[in-house]
C-alpha cells in the first residue's frame, strides 16, 4: 500500500545535524518509552488511512511541541491525551516525561476549527519538512533550509500520490506557500498560519473552502 511505503520512508531516514526524526529516533530528554518512535509512526499510519479524505492541510516543518512528540502534524499531545484525533485511541498513559503534557496553539486552534466546520473526517495534516528542525536542543525550532524543504518533497509527493489527484492540497501560512513555491507545488488555495493572532483568519479562510466543498459545518 502506498502508505505503507511513505511510513517506511519516513523511519528510514537516519536523521541528520539539527533534523530530528520522530519515527526513528527516540527523544532521550522527554520520551517515556523505548518504543516511541514506533508508536508515533503506527499513530500516523492511523491518521494516514482515510480513503475518504478531502483535504491536505500543510503546514512549513514539524515542531517542539506537537508532532515531535505526538507523530502528526498539528497535533499535541494534550489533543491526544483528550481523545480528540479522530481514529486514534486514546493513550492510557503519558508520552512524555514533561511536568505537562505538549499542548501547540497552533494544532488546537487547528483541530477546533476542523470540528467546527465538519471537516475532522476529511483531512489529513503534513509539513512541506516532516521532520523537526531545530537550533540544537529539543525544546526548539528553526526555519528549515532550501535543501531540507527539498528533501521533503520526495515525501509529500508520496503522499500525494497515495491520495490521488482529487485531493485538495491547501497550505497553511506564508512559510508553507514558500516552500510550495520551491518544490513547484502550487496548492488549491492558502489560508492564514493560526498563529500570531491569526485563528480568526485561519477559521474564515477554513470557512471558505468548506463551503466550496459543500460542507455546512456542524
Amino acid at each position: 500500500m502506498p502508505i505503507d511505503r511513505l511510513i517506511a520512508e519516513l523511519t528510514a531516514f537516519d536523521g541528520a545535524d539539527k533534523l530530528f526524526n520522530p519515527w526513528r529516533t527516540k527523544c532521550e530528554e522527554f520520551d517515556t518509552t523505548e518504543d516511541a518512535p514506533q508508536q508515533k509512526a503506527a499513530r500516523l499510519a492511523k491518521h494516514l488511512d482515510n480513503p475518504g479524505a478531502k483535504i491536505i492541510l500543510l503546514g512549513e516543518a514539524a515542531g517542539y511541541q506537537g508532532c515531535r512528540y505526538s507523530g502528526i502534524t498539528f497535533t499535541s499531545e494534550k489533543l491526544l491525551l483528550a481523545g480528540s484525533i479522530p481514529r486514534l485511541p486514546q493513550p492510557t498513559q503519558r508520552l512524555t516525561t514533561r511536568h505537562l503534557p505538549f499542548c501547540e496553539p497552533s494544532a488546537t486552534i487547528v483541530w477546533g476549527a476542523l470540528y467546527q466546520l465538519g471537516l475532522e473526517e476529511q483531512t489529513i495534516l503534513w509539513n512541506t519538512l516532516p521532520f523537526h528542525p531545530h537550533k540544537g536542543t529539543a525544546l526548539s525550532n528553526r526555519t528549515p533550509t532550501t535543501s531540507e524543504i527539498k528533501l521533503g518533497a520526495g515525501y509529500l509527493q508520496m503522499l500525494l500520490d497515495s491520495f490521488g489527484k482529487d485531493i485538495l492540497l491547501i497550505a497553511v501560512g506564508n512559510k508553507a506557500q514558500q516552500a510550495l513555491n520551491l518544490i513547484s507545488v502550487t496548492p488549491f488555495a492558502t489560508v492564514r498560519h493560526p498563529a500570531m493572532g491569526g485563528a480568526n483568519q485561519f477559521r474564515a479562510g477554513m470557512q471558505q473552502i468548506a463551503q466550496r466543498l459543500g460542507i455546512t459545518g456542524k
